[in-house]
């Protein structure tokens, strides 16, 4: 798909093609637009984290296909907004970091824009910081300003503000719609991006940046939503064993990266290709009508496509090796998830328990899980079922060179090394 000419296609319709739309405003102006002019789209990121996770992938993904239908891409990190924090999908208010943590946080997330989108080239990408507008303004000259523009009763109506309701919504936050409403006026100002894309959770907060706009300067905004990744049971993916799903190889390595997208559902096929990958469409549609045994090599395919995009070819190829290596025997354990533990661990004959040791490696949060999971079956160590939760394990018997293997079910396996 990387060979199609892009350029001579209209976004709107690339997008249409992959079900990458989820609401838009304006549709039919948009489809003009898309049709006969170039414009800047920008994706907002607040740099809550030193990485993004999966739930930033699909906007990525769609920014990169702007990108190449020869749109610019803006990438706007929330430097500003960050010090208040986006109340979308919360329950609670979210931290409120230090200057230093965000500047971090910002440097890193740019390396991982950077594996969609290019900063070289007639449309090259833009990264801008809303601190650079937002932390000078004078509140009283803004809310004169554009306060006036917005209807308090239609923002606590907002999806967005609705969970923050029963705990209490602070006013600190109410001003998140009005900031991120502003970001946009200040883009389509200076540098006449005239499109917004994020997730579907951002309806609301995007909606009111089309609207300001289009009250001051009467047309030429439009915002775009893309669906999330749901799983099989309707709920978001990117959940692993040590938590969410992070595009960092420091927090989520390449082979749990590319184990994760290995085992998905078989119906959930599909959807993983058309909105993860940049296969061409025909061909995604011969892998997920797949059956029975084969649709493993569908699935095969995508997670090598999407680790690949994240963190490499060679990554990629080296966690296919190591997941093949590892269904065949655990000869071959280099890109295995590691986990370590100390000789402190060990009682005074050298040995630990089975049940201490799955709660220590965190493969379990507690013991009464570890428990029920070993005696269903559920655990083998070094390829050997272990079905009492008394049994301990010892030094010299089962770390061989210090490491063992432990395996979780069918799929999940994790190298415990002594240090």
């Amino acid at each position: 798909m990387n060979n199609i000419d892009f350029k001579n296609k209209s976004i709107y319709d690339v997008l249409k093609e992959r079900d990458l739309i989820k609401q838009i405003t304006y549709e039919n102006e948009f489809k003009k637009l898309a049709n006969e002019e170039k414009t800047h789209v920008y994706l907002g990121i607040d740099p809550t984290a030193d990485s993004i996770h999966i739930g930033h992938f699909i906007p990525l993904m769609m920014m990169s296909y702007f990108q190449k239908c020869g749109h610019t891409p803006i990438i706007l990190v929330g430097g500003g907004t960050a010090f208040i924090g986006d109340p979308s999908g919360k329950t609670d208010m979210r931290k409120m970091l230090t200057n230093e943590e965000i500047a971090h946080n910002v440097d890193n997330i740019i390396k991982q824009v950077s594996k969609f989108i290019s900063f070289e080239g007639e449309n090259a990408a833009v990264i801008v910081n809303n601190g650079d507008w937002i932390l000078d303004l004078n509140y009283m000259d803004f809310i004169r300003t554009y306060g006036v523009h917005f209807n308090v009763n239609r923002m606590l109506d907002a999806e967005c503000f609705k969970q923050r309701m029963e705990k209490g919504l602070t006013f600190f936050e109410l001003n998140y719609m009005l900031m991120q409403s502003f970001d946009f006026l200040h883009l389509f100002e200076n540098k006449g991006c005239k499109v917004e894309i994020g997730g579907d959770d951002q309806w609301s907060n995007m909606l009111a940046g089309v609207n300001l706009i289009r009250k001051i300067h009467q047309n030429g905004s439009f915002c775009i939503t893309c669906p999330l990744l749901l799983n099989s049971e309707g709920k978001k993916m990117g959940k692993t064993v040590n938590g969410a799903l992070w595009l960092d190889a420091k927090k989520t390595t390449p082979y749990e990266f590319y184990q994760y997208w290995r085992n998905i559902q078989d119906n959930e096929v599909y959807d993983v290709l058309r909105m993860l990958t940049f296969l061409p469409m025909d061909e995604i549609k011969k892998l997920a009508n797949l059956e029975g045994e084969k649709i493993n090599e569908a699935k095969k395919i995508a997670a090598f496509e999407i680790t690949k995009l994240i963190h490499g070819e060679e990554a990629a190829l080296a966690s296919k090796q190591t997941a093949e290596s590892l269904f065949e025997n655990t000869s071959s354990s280099e890109n295995m998830p590691t986990e370590t533990i100390a000789e402190s661990d060990f009682d005074a004959n050298h040995s630990i328990n089975i049940i201490d040791l799955l709660v220590k490696i965190n493969l379990l949060p507690s013991k009464g899980q570890a428990r029920t999971l070993v005696e269903q079956g559920g655990i083998s160590i070094n390829e050997k079922k272990i079905t009492d939760p008394k049994h301990n394990l010892t030094m010299d018997n089962d770390f061989k060179n210090n490491t063992l293997i432990v395996k979780k079910g069918k799929k999940v396996f994790i190298k415990v090394v002594i240090l």
